[in-house]
């Protein structure tokens, strides 16, 4: 029986992030792999003058684009599977032209990096409620009197915490949660009654989430309708000694809103993502003590990334078994993916 033929695309570097020794072996056992060998990551004429012949292609961080010249050369391609997360940037430009009509499987392992991301939005939450950081600098500063910062802040064990989006992150923010007693609500107006029952967790009114919840955290998609969807009036319910985190995307927060509201000190501001990114060397950001800012690396850890690696592999077993493909793009939904 041949094996499908797979052509494969990261570089070895990013192999190595991914892959781990075995899973890596398995895959080339299991299938006709051309490797990319050339130490760089290949241009899109590149792959639309190799792609023919190829059933499945395999892509990941710096790899080019998928372009029409691409999908007009490829005779045979049945699945594209992403070992990275986001696929919209990849394949936006032909997806409804040419990979929805000729029902070509797509496949991204935004799951893997959602166990990162939400791993972090925990830590997050604890870290920042708690104000470690601040007791750490109290401690490095040579003092050692902890009612020196007057904290008597609610942390995240019996929390009100507001999710925002039911996202993949958020959904795995939903199962983190469970042991820490908290009470959840979110706000997604994607969000089924039915779903939100299965999920265990209240629907409310954005406003309202922002006005009842102790910690907020935000994991909405960047797309048109999340452009600034949390503003001054959201802002404003927040009250004294909330917690609000965001892991997703900079644009889903006015910050200028954010800033005025994070001048006043009342609340405990902890961002993995901003906007612009990186912020700017004299951003007042930087400089708030109630503010806590990290270079977008939530997503980064070697467990969540070794699930790429054998979350991309399942795809490709699962789909030449006739198998239903876990993390398959669903294109009803493709213009909300971030």
């Amino acid at each position: 029986m041949n094996r499908p033929k797979i052509l494969y695309l990261p570089t070895s570097g990013h192999t190595e992030n991914v892959f781990k020794p075995e899973v890596f072996e398995r895959f080339r056992n299991r299938f006709d792999v051309t490797l990319n060998e050339t130490g760089t990551n290949y241009t899109s004429d590149r792959v639309a003058e190799m792609i023919a012949g190829f059933d499945g292609i395999v892509t990941g961080w710096g790899t080019p684009l998928i372009t029409e010249q691409v999908m007009q050369n490829a005779d045979a391609l049945r699945i594209i599977a992403h070992s990275a997360g986001s696929v919209k940037g990849l394949i936006g430009w032909v997806a409804q032209k040419y990979i929805v009509p000729r029902g070509i499987c797509v496949f991204s392992a935004n799951q893997a990096i959602a166990f990162n991301v939400a791993e972090s939005t925990i830590g997050m939450m604890i870290m920042t409620s708690r104000r470690w950081v601040d007791f750490i600098a109290h401690i490095r500063s040579g003092r050692w009197n902890r009612n020196e910062l007057h904290w008597k802040g609610q942390c995240l064990q019996g929390s009100v915490v507001g999710i925002i989006s039911a996202s993949t992150v958020g959904r795995e923010v939903i199962k983190l949660l469970k042991p820490f007693n908290v009470t959840p609500l979110i706000y997604d107006p994607y969000l089924s009654d039915w779903e939100a029952g299965s999920l265990g967790i209240k629907k409310v009114g954005l406003n309202d989430l922002f006005a009842k919840s102790d910690i907020v955290t935000v994991h909405a998609p960047s797309i048109p309708e999340t452009n600034n969807l949390i503003g001054a009036e959201q802002l404003q319910l927040l009250r004294d000694g909330t917690t609000l985190v965001n892991t997703s995307r900079g644009s889903v927060i006015d910050h200028d809103a954010l800033l005025a509201e994070a001048r006043t000190g009342r609340i405990l501001v902890m961002l993995d993502v901003t906007t612009p990114e990186p912020l700017p060397v004299d951003s007042e950001f930087r400089r708030l003590p109630n503010v806590f800012v990290t270079p977008h690396v939530s997503g980064t850890g070697n467990y969540g990334y070794s699930k790429i690696g054998e979350m991309t592999l399942a795809a490709l077993e699962d789909f030449f078994a006739d198998k239903p493909v876990v993390g398959a793009v669903n294109f009803g939904r493709f213009d909300r993916l971030a």
